[in-house]
């Protein structure tokens, strides 16, 4: 019974920062990949930011130097700390999960940031 939670989302304004947390259950956390991907209205849905499970991350372009994505395996929970937050990072941000080795990824809900003043 894999499930992944995001929670963190709400209304900031620009400039302003904002954690989003995503729990896992089901699965074993060490041995995922654990990412954290957006969609925009309009828009398809794109990889902000990976969290390896070797412990390697990497960004998209677009948030490199403002966000920062970080694991704590002991608490199955991957994070996404956003800061200097603009009107462009408004989105639905979705956490996701693949293990080492495997195609198929699980996939959380979502949850809803609106930078806006």
């Amino acid at each position: 019974q894999v499930q992944l939670v995001e929670s963190g989302g709400g209304l900031v304004q620009p400039g302003g920062s904002l954690r989003l947390s995503c729990v896992a259950s089901g699965i074993i956390f060490k041995n995922n990949h654990m990412g954290w991907y957006r969609q925009a209205p309009g828009k398809e849905r794109e990889l902000v930011a990976v969290a390896t499970s070797g412990g390697t991350t990497n960004y998209a372009d677009s948030v490199k130097g403002r966000f920062t994505i970080s694991r704590d395996n002991a608490k199955n929970t991957v994070y996404l700390q956003m800061n200097s937050l603009k009107v462009e990072d408004t989105a639905i941000y979705y956490c996701n999960a693949k293990r080492v080795l495997y195609v198929m990824g699980y996939w959380g809900k979502g949850t809803l940031l609106t930078v806006s003043s």
